[in-house]
């Protein structure tokens, strides 16, 4: 069956999903312990979650990027993450859902969120035809998902590791039992419209 060019992929439950993010340990570490982001996490500023764990490995370079050492597994509610993707404006303009570039203009300067389609990588990194949701949460987006929308913070940098070595180590197949498994996410068919071309 062929992958939808658009389509949200992630781990859920039926009141949770689990984006990913990475930070140095300053701050990643704390927040793996407390399940809160420390007091040095700035909910002034855009804050991007990932769901698709492979797309995040492409962005932290399997936790070797500096300041991207500490890789996060944050478990939100799914109430908030459809919050999000309903008052979320894409990134770029693109024509199709928006009247015109000014109309986009108006929605950007509003919207506390962004979405951004990126491709969706393979166990090697290397791009897929298909996209990868960001979401980029800012104002009040980003505020609702540090006090309010979190359910746990779960460091899984170990997990990261492992996967990499056994790629070093010319083992695929093992490292691909060990990726999460990331179904796709139910979005009202309506709601994903809006948010690409």
């Amino acid at each position: 069956m062929t992958e939808p060019r658009y389509r949200i992929r992630a781990r859920h439950t039926p009141s949770t999903v689990t984006v990913y993010q990475a930070y140095p340990p300053g701050i990643g570490l704390p927040a793996a312990r407390r399940g809160r982001f420390p007091a040095s996490w700035k909910r002034d500023r855009m804050t991007w979650v990932k769901p698709s764990f492979r797309w995040m490995m492409y962005r932290c370079g399997w936790a070797t990027k500096e300041g991207q050492e500490t890789v996060l597994a944050v478990e939100i509610t799914r109430e908030g993450f459809e919050w999000a993707l309903e008052h979320a404006c894409l990134s770029h303009y693109e024509p199709g859902p928006y009247a015109d570039h000014a109309a986009w203009r108006r929605r950007l300067r509003e919207a506390p969120a962004r979405v951004q389609w990126d491709p969706e990588r393979d166990l090697f990194l290397r791009p897929l035809p298909h996209r990868s949701l960001q979401l980029g949460l800012a104002g009040e987006a980003a505020r609702r998902y540090a006090d309010e929308w979190i359910v746990s913070v779960t460091e899984v940098t170990p997990l990261v590791r492992d996967i990499h070595r056994c790629l070093r180590r010319g083992e695929p197949e093992a490292a691909r039992r060990l990726l999460p498994t990331e179904p796709p996410y139910p979005v009202p068919r309506e709601l994903l419209a809006a948010l690409h071309p």
